[in-house]
């Protein structure tokens, strides 16, 4: 099977590419994430021709998940439980796999805009309560993938500017270590369980040829639970769809395992 993430930076804008590159890369689940339109303008026949089911949770103009996939989707969780949140960060869906169910969270992760702000006060909350309820699901669905785009690259080789962004958002400790306690529940990085090309990202800013020059950021990540670490054959991020004409300034992750 392969699941991906990617954050397509409006859904409404980028619907055809999302479109094509499911017809040329038939994943068995995607997670989209900004896709910044509320859901009753959520494209489902669109998906539906295109031979997937789709849930989600969006709302007008910022923010917006969902999951699209070639299997009905189930037991669908809207944002984190117990969390107060104005904001559609996360949805969760349960997909049937040859061996047993899937359980397919998806988040987009706060931003934080700047250490010491309000927003990233918000964001060390928001990791909290994502952290506690992680653990929950775990424990009942220990088959689990956390798939989004996390607002954190997790080192310094995750960054094309380690040094001089250091402690800028994104790159803060309390971020980092927010990650590294999501791998303490069991998770794994799959990117990071092969051997990878540096300078790998997922992110480049539209500004100052960011992608050209490969100014870029790895901060979209797919994690697996321990009891599907062991079957994750490939993990990569296809940069192709950044050079579109009108792109998102994010390309998608494709993990392929044995499910």
């Amino acid at each position: 099977m392969q699941i991906a993430t990617w954050n397509v930076n409006s859904l409404t804008v980028r619907l055809p590419q999302v479109l094509a590159w499911l017809e040329a890369n038939p994943v068995d689940a995607l997670a989209l994430q900004e896709l910044k339109l509320s859901d009753d303008k959520f494209p489902h026949d669109a998906f539906e021709l295109a031979g997937y089911q789709s849930v989600c949770f969006g709302e007008k103009t910022y923010n917006g998940v969902a999951w699209i996939a070639r299997a009905p989707l189930g037991d669908v969780v809207r944002n984190i439980p117990g969390f107060d949140d104005q904001q559609t960060r996360v949805i969760a869906a349960t997909l049937d796999a040859p061996g047993g169910a899937l359980r397919l969270v998806n988040g987009y992760f706060v931003n934080g805009q700047e250490p010491g702000s309000d927003k990233f006060a918000y964001k060390m909350r928001w990791l909290d309560a994502l952290h506690g309820w992680l653990g929950e699901e775990i424990a009942r669905h220990p088959r689990l993938v956390l798939a989004g785009d996390f607002n954190i690259a997790p080192e310094d080789r995750d960054s094309y500017d380690p040094a001089g962004l250091a402690g800028t958002i994104l790159h803060t400790d309390e971020e980092r270590a927010h990650f590294r306690r999501l791998l303490a529940l069991g998770l794994s990085d799959s990117f990071r369980l092969f051997e990878q090309p540096e300078k790998s990202f997922s992110w480049w800013d539209y500004r100052m040829l960011g992608f050209q020059k490969n100014r870029g950021l790895r901060i979209d990540h797919i994690l697996v639970s321990e009891a599907l670490k062991a079957g994750v054959r490939a993990c990569a991020i296809d940069r192709a769809p950044r050079k579109n004409k009108q792109p998102s300034d994010h390309a998608p992750v494709v993990m392929t395992f044995d499910a």
